[in-house]
């Protein structure tokens, strides 16, 4: 009997078995820009040399395992009781980082990666961490993101999983970076439009075949959820009943409309990280599910600094400028409860 329930409070401690007040269990996903995560070997093919020991920068192994550790207090913080199953990152360089942070500070929570090398010309990818108790990938691949005025550059991929959950429902998983607004916003609206349309594509073919498809897309989209990228081009709308099962949803609006965000700019705070859910996940209240209320910004007081600038606080980032500050990120994450 002691081995017993000694099993089952780890299970719950550990956030494998975790239950909300309705009895129901709850399946976290969160997505975190993590702010030039990048290791100490220099890739031949990408632009990595300012984060290269001797760089610029002043990168170096010991920052690197910082970097880890910091990236993981956020992941276990965010999870609490419920360790999150899908972790998203933005700006990881590579297979050997998330090796060591998964192998390293993270090691006791059993996470594995996909992750695919995209064409962007600094070498930041995107990720999906996941518990394969609670997420079992049944497909993945990385869809390139292309520009019509510009074929020749290039930019992150969309990372696309799909998975089975405990419920035994399919999750279909999209993680972006889209372009950045460097050299303007006006100016560079037009590639994370196309990069919008390129995914709206994708999940049109997959609703195509079902309709009621459970659909997740989260990453840090360089606009907010009213630009045209993701309110006319990905129609990525305000939640509001009734919820139709093939539309998607942007859970990030109502928080952006009070002025909550992820990113600061100068003295303004904005809605860059999203959450974006097909209705079916609305709109039902049995199998895979969640409600507009269950999405988050993880703004605890470690990931914050004193904005002696601006006032009020700002994100405590890895680098202030070309100044290391050792903090975690110039982006808060964002996670998602979903229940069954």
């Amino acid at each position: 009997m002691k081995i017993w329930m000694f099993c089952l409070l780890f299970l719950i401690e550990s956030g494998v078995l975790a239950f909300g007040e309705s009895g129901n269990r709850i399946f976290r996903a969160m997505c975190y820009n993590v702010e030039n995560y990048f290791d100490c070997v220099d890739d031949s093919l990408t632009k990595d040399e300012e984060y290269l020991p001797g760089g610029v920068r002043g990168w170096n192994n010991n920052r690197y395992v910082r970097k880890q550790h910091n990236i993981a207090r956020v992941i276990a913080a965010a999870g609490g009781w419920e360790t999150p199953a899908l972790v998203g990152l933005c700006e990881v360089e590579s297979r050997r980082g998330l090796f060591d942070l998964i192998r390293g500070p993270l090691k006791n929570l059993y996470y594995r990666f996909v992750h695919y090398d995209s064409p962007d010309a600094r070498g930041v990818d995107v990720a999906l961490l996941y518990l394969p108790e609670l997420f079992k990938v049944l497909h993945d691949e990385a869809i390139r993101v292309t520009f019509a005025d510009a074929p020749g550059s290039t930019t992150r991929d969309v990372l696309y999983v799909c998975g089975r959950v405990p419920s035994g429902d399919s999750l279909h998983v999209f993680i972006c970076h889209f372009p950045s607004r460097l050299g303007g916003e006006l100016e560079s609206a037009d590639r994370r439009k196309d990069a919008a349309m390129i995914l709206r594509k994708r999940i049109n073919l997959i609703q195509d075949k079902d309709a009621k498809a459970n659909i997740l897309v989260m990453g840090d989209f360089n606009d907010y959820p009213d630009n045209a990228s993701l309110l006319e081009v990905l129609q990525a709308r305000e939640p509001e009943e009734p919820y139709r099962p093939e539309t998607l949803y942007n859970l990030m609006f109502p928080l952006h409309k009070e002025g909550r965000g992820t990113h600061k700019h100068e003295a303004e705070w904005g809605a860059l990280d999203q959450i974006v859910v097909s209705g079916h996940l609305l709109a039902q209240k049995q199998g895979l599910y969640t409600t507009p209320t269950d999405v988050h910004i993880f703004n605890v007081d470690f990931l914050l600094e004193d904005d002696l600038k601006y006032l009020g606080k700002k994100p405590f980032r890895t680098y202030s400028g070309m100044k290391y500050v050792g903090g975690f990120s110039d982006h808060l994450p964002v996670y998602i409860d979903f229940w069954y």
